[in-house]
């Protein structure tokens, strides 16, 4: 019977994402490895787009009559992918991170959109009463008392194509900011991928900041970034702008009406080395009657990007909410910590993003080809676990 397998997933990622060299050597920096770390990898992604994510889940599967269809070639513990992870070099797998979203555009999987972005967002994982590595940051109660600690991380994400891709994460520890981690992340992220993979960055008013926007714009990337109080005197001249105006343009998107306003020659704040700001207010008025209301800066010109572009690019923000961080924490385990330890953390949330491509262009993409329907994610987890409870054919070639 012919449908999603865990060998059919595996000759994909080898074959039409190009990553047999990284199953084969993904890094592995053991000293005398007993178990292959083509085992180990494999496991852990597989175990990922299964939604058994923990290693103790994965030693489940291994040690059942599962792990010859898993296309696992021996069984393990869970203390092994402690000792793997912890030496596990982290370049191998943002490389391969990269080759995806690569060969992804060009397997022409964006096509159809006239800008591909990246977006830059934070969050936390893997809460502990204690400290146990360089990670971990306190949070404290409203009387500044220290309750516990957590992880903080930046990830950046393809957004804008209708198929949302993380690309990398990057940590930062009790003295760095979500700030300068997304600087570093973006800069490393647009080297590898090269300055013409994508148009924009977009972001929160986080990184609404002149260093930041400067830092792209030698990048070779366009800014679109929340504007808000942080930026007092620019709201003002929005504001008193905007208040009193018509819309510039009004159109529909789905059932929601949006009223758009647009201008190009605000003044920029003192360290901003912009001739002109452009900002870009958007009202957005839903059947329920609710109204959703933002402004966004860019220096995408407007004679050549309407305002309807800027909207469309501006949304593309929360991709990296509901496709990033919300798939990673409810359905693939992010806030859990698999072994406490600084590599072996960074390791998980990489092999995480990993899995996360793996599954979208598998389910979006390959198998969409002809007149195939698009599954769910649910749908392909469903096949994939059916799948394993099947004795695996011969291949007679």
């Amino acid at each position: 019977m012919k449908g999603p397998s865990p060998q059919r997933l595996r000759n994909f990622v080898a074959l039409q994402l190009g990553l047999k060299s990284y199953l084969r050597r993904p890094g592995d920096r053991r000293l005398k490895p007993r178990i292959p770390a083509h085992a180990l990898v494999w496991a852990l992604l597989l175990g990922q787009i299964l939604r058994r994510c923990s290693f103790l889940g994965i030693e489940s599967l291994v040690h059942s009559s599962a792990r010859r269809a898993m296309q696992v070639s021996k069984s393990f513990r869970d203390d092994t992918l402690d000792y793997f992870t912890e030496r596990l070099e982290l370049q191998e797998t943002r490389t391969a991170l990269r080759r995806v979203v690569q060969q992804a555009k060009r397997n022409k999987a964006f096509d159809g959109c006239r800008f591909v972005g990246l977006a830059l967002d934070g969050t936390t994982a893997g809460r502990s009463r204690d400290k146990h590595c360089d990670l971990c940051r306190a949070y404290r109660n409203k009387a500044q008392e220290v309750i516990g600690y957590r992880h903080h991380v930046v990830m950046a994400s393809v957004v804008g194509t209708n198929l949302s891709l993380p690309l990398d994460v990057e940590p930062y520890g009790p003295k760095d900011s979500e700030y300068a981690a997304g600087q570093r992340l973006l800069k490393r992220v647009v080297e590898g991928l090269g300055p013409r993979f994508a148009q924009y960055v977009v972001g929160d008013g986080e990184y609404a900041t002149a260093p930041f926007l400067h830092a792209c714009g030698e990048l070779g990337l366009r800014v679109v970034a929340r504007l808000k109080d942080n930026l007092p005197e620019l709201m003002a001249q929005v504001e008193k702008r905007f208040s009193h105006r018509r819309p510039t343009r009004t159109f529909t998107v789905g059932r929601d009406r949006v009223e758009v306003w647009d201008a190009d020659d605000f003044d920029p704040w003192e360290t901003l080395k912009w001739t002109t700001v452009r900002v870009v207010r958007y009202r957005q008025r839903r059947p329920d009657g609710s109204v959703v209301q933002a402004q966004w800066l860019t220096d995408f010109p407007r004679k050549t990007v309407p305002a309807e572009s800027i909207y469309h690019m501006a949304k593309s923000r929360w991709e990296i909410e509901n496709q990033g961080f919300n798939d990673a924490k409810n359905r693939h385990g992010m806030e859990h910590v698999c072994h406490h330890h600084q590599n072996s953390i960074v390791a998980v949330w990489l092999l995480l993003a990993l899995a996360l491509c793996v599954e979208r262009l598998y389910r979006l993409r390959y198998l969409r080809r002809g007149s195939h329907p698009c599954r769910s994610a649910a749908e392909l987890v469903q096949l994939l676990w059916l799948a394993l409870g099947r004795r695996p054919s011969t291949d007679s070639s």
